[in-house]
């Protein structure tokens, strides 16, 4: 019978059954009332609902007669005043008798609730004692037919038996026998082991101890046992029903803060499953024994003196709640309790925290005809609900946004979860209604995960139980595989899959954490306490803090989803538990796990800003998470990211997504990509005119050279030369052209004056010569003035699509690169970003005005601004001189207009190094936000023709040195060195390298640089290096030319911090002409400094090169043996 609204239940029409719990099964009751209710029409349409609430408004009109009859009567105000009293208080007393039979049947309900739950009421698992059907002369309409809910459940346990739980009473007696024996090594563990580690983590409790352990007289029981067949071979699954009803009483002191506390009485009710594996063919047969729960259990200590310990600083921000949290989740999924029964057992870290079984993908895309819990005007107009949604799979907790105002709400939100049991865990949805106090429950649904193992793919709508309406979910089992092969089709896929909030993975990475060895120590020689936090992007883990040790064993196992793992990578941060102190570092690009075996690296990993022998133990395991083709097709071309059609409850079977085709590559003009780049050399001058004048121009002085260049609407400037008529400079400068042709280089000559500079005179290029042939040296005559000219080289560089004369390239940009000169190119990367789609909604709704960045270390460019759209469309290109391709990046962000940040990209041009053509076409996907792009970037390697690098084979000719001219005494032309600047490189990579000497080695190349009548040294860096005292040196690199010892040819390195390999790579110069170089030698000192405070150098090692005896024209990096003051170096 429909109970009109507004009626308050009385307590007899209570519903016999109160709604079961999250993580309780069923009770017995619910089914009857399920069954029993099952033939019940399905209530009143909206007329019905209409004349309830017309109903309801007339009985509320009838509170005003009274009224209208005592004014009729002519009454005082104060007979109405006088009922009206006398009815509160006949409400008042009414409501307090309706309170006390609630509270009393609420009572009664949490009994039977506690009495299913420990009897396992599902369909099954049942305890074995229950007693087999017929044993009962009642039948269920008997019971059906009383009143009481506790005979119902009686009545069921009778009718119901379920073999595969068994009795374990033989197993209880065994563990009350064993339960004293446990307790004693209990009170040695906690001694030993935990009491140390808790004094450990905080100073504190330095004072902590444990004054009782006692387990108690009441044994843990174990209620039934249940075996799982059909598993794998080679392990036995076991769950255990068990029921702890315990007088533990565990006593703890902290003599400091003379603070005494403890546990005294411990209730424990749950489903332990316990994993016998591997099974070996030696005793005792089984290798280990796995111990957790699935789901959290029924947890509840009794504290003694809880206030008083929480009173302690440090743990004023605890509460016995968190600690109850924290204690119950240890025992859940995915910690595990493992015990080697063996030793020397293999692969212990894979069973502590071994591989998921897979992953679900769930999609959550709608629900309908949920419950109005929203009321106005005290319940006289029914309103809708804002409902969200809550998917839990196990530990994993999600949080849908929430709909206002709707009772068929449309979320199209995408979360996934790592499955570590089948069966056993279970997928829960609970919806709820958002209120400003406290949140309606609207119903839920769960769903055992085995179910989508077994179907690959669901796609189903779910009724609620507990409420009305239903959920509509899409579940996806995702396998995991070790073939990288797979991961360009996973990725395809994923750029169709609409995904809300975050991107689709592609695959995860599961790191087990092992140990360390010889991490630094803290100030002080104090060990530190380390921790170790694992990121991937924006998601960061930590691990548990080992105290008092720099060698800490964490043995803990880390998951991470990714969404691109040739782009991402593991950042691992070794650092004090105050996380003030790092203790090392390591960076680990994951494009390295796809080309390992397996997928997985398993092994010592050396970590940077630390000790010499500071290094990490962990092995790194990647699986691809792989949609089976056979429940779904791969689409041939990526759709467009974008949400399924909500409004269509029948989508396409077999795809996550209806999609429009969308363009896998980028559509660029015919002009992309013809950029060249011009390097202009700025050599010396002749001639210029005198302006500095002193004495009121009695005194006719010099003039201060520089130049100004001008080309493609960008400027350079060169340095000032003082007093020089005739200048040299030895500048180069590089800028992009294209071959639009008409273009001209301007060169202005000014000198630098205090207040205004003078002109000295201007030249300009037509830059159709060097555009058509390459190349172009002149000197040119400056005009507008009485004399003077300028010497420059120009030279066009075609960008290459290959990496193979990359290393050249490199090399000869050192040799010939200046100091005075910035950086030279070595590759010029062009960009066109066309698209973007799927871009977030301003405040959900509304969409952004998006604009993009293209930047590349200084250098950037920004696109135009694409008004109200989340799929816009740019069409603009940048290109970008590259000086240092393996290690720099590009780096795009989009941003809104007012809105701030859409996502970001970071494209390491690494990647495009070992791409085709050293290019790549395709969507990318944007972290730190939503959406993708649609981009070419394509890489080019800058190959000079005329300073030494050309197209050639590196063959290691035996007779390069017969080929140079005889005196070599004069060094020739850099523009015609190019066959003796090739030797040099091809000679420099041949030579293996020779083991270090017991002083180490310093890596150096010297050679004479003709065109500018130098001697050149690059130091590149050491290695090996001695180490005297207990901290590693703080090296650099002295070079002084002898027999001079002063000042002017002394050059010095940077310092380098707390390291035996220091890397330089800092060059030095020295003006003189060639015959008085090879009269020279050169003495190359390694020292460290001893303290801050103190002039004293520690002499490392040292070497002396004599010039003479040293080919300077082959400029080949070469490591040299180091040795000390009175023994000359060797390489």
């Amino acid at each position: 019978m429909e109970r009109p609204p507004g009626d308050s239940p009385s307590p007899v029409d209570q519903p016999c059954a109160p709604s079961d719990p999250p993580d309780r099964p069923p009770t017995a009751h619910a089914k009857l009332d399920q069954s029993s209710s099952g033939n019940q029409p399905a209530g009143p349409g909206a007329a019905g609902e209409a004349l309830a609430v017309l109903t309801s408004f007339g009985r509320r009109l009838l509170v005003l007669v009274p009224v209208y009859l005592a004014g009729a009567m002519g009454l005082s105000v104060g007979f109405v005043l006088f009922g009206l009293a006398l009815y509160l208080g006949w409400r008042r007393v009414r409501e307090e008798k309706e309170r006390s039979l609630r509270v009393a049947r609420q009572l009664l309900d949490d009994e039977e609730r506690l009495t299913a739950k420990t009897l396992y009421m599902s369909h099954r698992e049942l305890p074995a004692w229950v007693s087999p059907v017929g044993t009962h002369p009642a039948s269920q309409e008997e019971a059906a037919g009383r009143g009481s809910c506790s005979h119902c459940l009686r009545v069921l346990h009778l009718q119901v038996s379920f073999p595969d739980v068994e009795k374990a009473e033989w197993l209880n007696k065994i563990v009350a026998q064993v339960w004293p024996f446990l307790g004693q090594y209990m009170e040695k563990l906690l001694a030993q082991t935990v009491a140390p580690a808790v004094r450990g983590s905080n100073p504190h409790l330095q004072t902590f101890t444990f004054t009782r352990v006692e387990l108690g007289e009441k044994p843990l029981r174990i209620l039934g046992v249940k075996v799982h067949s059909g598993q794998r071979k080679e392990q036995i699954l076991l769950d255990l029903n068990i029921s702890y009803v315990g007088d533990v009483q565990i006593d703890v002191e902290v003599k400091k803060y003379f603070c005494k506390a403890g546990v005294k009485g411990m209730q424990l009710h749950g489903v332990l499953r316990v994993i016998l594996e591997p099974l070996i063919g030696d005793v005792p047969i089984v290798g280990a024994v796995s111990m957790f729960f699935i789901r959290r259990p029924t947890l509840d200590i009794n504290w003694t003196g809880m206030t008083n310990l929480l009173d302690i600083p440090g743990l004023s921000s605890l509460s016995d709640t968190m600690i109850m949290d924290s204690i119950a989740a240890f025992l859940v999924l995915p910690n595990r309790l493992l015990v080697p029964l063996v030793p020397d057992l293999q692969d212990v870290a894979q069973l502590r925290s071994p591989l998921p079984r897979g992953i679900i993908r769930i999609h959550l895309l709608a629900a309908r005809g949920l419950g109005s819990k929203d009321k106005y005007v005290k319940g006289l107009i029914e309103g809708k609900s804002d409902p969200y949604a809550l998917v839990r799979v196990g530990t994993q907790t999600f949080c849908s946004r929430v709909i206002d105002e709707e009772l068929n709400p449309k979320w199209g939100e995408t979360y996934e979860v790592m499955v570590h049991e089948v069966p056993g865990q279970e997928i829960e949805v609970e919806v709820f209604d958002k209120d400003p106090d406290k949140d309606d429950f609207l119903g839920r649904m769960k769903l055992d995960v085995g179910k989508v193992l077994q179907a690959g793919v669901m796609d189903e709508w779910f009724p609620l139980q507990g409420g009305q309406g239903q959920v509509h979910l899409r579940l996806e089992w995702l396998s995991l595989l070790p073939d990288a092969e797979k991961l360009e089709q996973v990725l395809q896929w994923n750029r169709g899959v609409s995904s809300r909030p975050e991107p689709p993975s592609a695959a995860i990475l599961v790191i087990y954490l092992d140990r360390a060895q010889d991490l630094p120590l803290k100030k002080g020689n104090k060990e530190p306490n380390p921790m170790v936090q694992l990121s991937i992007q924006d998601v960061t883990q930590e691990s548990k803090a080992v105290y008092s040790s720099n060698c800490p064993v964490w043995e803990e196992a880390f998951r991470f989803f990714l969404q691109d793992p040739r782009s991402q990578e593991l950042d691992v941060q070794v650092k004090d538990d105050s996380r003030a102190l790092t203790l090392g570092a390591l960076t680990l690009p994951l494009a390295r796990l796809l080309t390992a075996s397996e997928l997985t690296l398993d092994q010592w990993f050396q970590l940077s800003s630390s000790g010499p022998n500071s290094r990490l133990y962990m092995k790194l395991v990647m699986r691809l998470l792989y949609l089976d083709s056979s429940e779904v097709g791969f689409p041939a071309v990526p759709g467009t990211p974008g949400a399924w059609d909500l409004d269509n409850e029948s989508p396409q079977t077999g795809s996550s997504v209806d999609v429009p085709p969308r363009p896998s590559h980028t559509t660029p003009d015919s002009n992309f990509g013809t950029e060249n780049v011009l390097r202009i050399h700025v050599l010396e001058a002749q001639d210029l005119i005198a302006k500095d004048r002193f004495l009121g121009g009695l005194v006719k002085g010099k003039s201060d050279p520089y130049v100004k260049l001008k080309l493609a609407g960008r400027s350079f400037r060169s340095r000032v030369v003082r007093e020089d008529l005739n200048p040299r400079w030895n500048e180069v400068f590089e800028v992009i052209v294209t071959s639009i042709p008409g273009q001209e280089l301007e060169a202005e000559v000014f000198d630098k004056d205090l207040d205004k500079d003078d002109f000295l005179g201007r030249c300009k290029v037509n830059l159709t010569t060097v555009l058509n042939n390459g190349f172009l040296e002149e000197w040119l005559t400056l005009e507008d003035v009485p004399s003077g000219r300028l010497h420059l080289r120009l030279e066009r560089l075609a960008p290459r699509p290959t990496a193979a004369e990359l290393e050249e390239v490199l090399q000869v940009n050192s040799l010939i690169q200046t100091q005075k000169s910035a950086e030279l190119a070595a590759a010029l990367l062009s960009v066109y970003l066309e698209r973007a789609e799927d871009l977030p909604l301003r405040k959900g709704t509304k969409p952004p005005s998006p604009y993009a960045t293209l930047a590349v270390g200084d250098t950037s460019h920004k696109t135009k601004t694409v008004s109200q759209t989340s799929a816009p469309v740019w069409d603009e290109s940048a290109s970008f001189l590259i000086r240092k391709p393996n290690t720099e990046s590009l780096e795009l962000q989009v941003r809104g207009e007012g809105t701030g940040a859409l996502g970001s990209l970071a494209l390491p041009l690494s990647e495009l190094l070992v791409a085709d053509g050293l290019c790549l076409d395709r969507w990318f996907t944007l972290s730190n936000g939503q959406g993708q792009v649609l981009l070419r970037a394509q890489l080019g390697i800058l190959v000079s023709q005329h300073s030494g690098v050309e197209a050639h084979s590196h063959s290691h000719s035996s007779s390069s040195l017969s080929e140079e001219p005889e005196l070599w005494g004069g060094l020739p032309h850099l523009t015609s060195s190019a066959p003796e600047l090739r030797q040099r490189l091809t000679h420099g990579d041949s030579p293996p390298e020779a083991p270090a000497g017991p002083l180490g080695q310093v890596k150096l190349t010297v050679w004479y640089y003709s065109e500018e009548r130098k001697l050149v040294s690059i130091v590149h860096g050491c290695r090996a290096l001695r180490q005297n005292g207990r901290d590693p040196p703080d090296p650099y690199v002295s070079l002084l030319l002898l027999p001079d010892k002063n000042r002017g040819t002394k050059r010095k390195t940077s310092q380098k911090k707390r390291t035996l390999s220091p890397e330089f790579s800092e060059r030095f110069e020295w003006e003189l002409p060639l015959d008085e170089a090879l009269r020279r030698k050169l003495d190359v000192s390694v020292k460290s400094s001893s303290s801050f405070m103190s002039r004293e150098r520690e002499l490392l090692g040292k070497v002396q090169l004599d010039l003479a005896e040293t080919d300077l024209s082959q400029g080949a990096a070469q490591w040299y043996d180091l040795t000390d003051d009175k023994d000359k170096g060797s390489s």
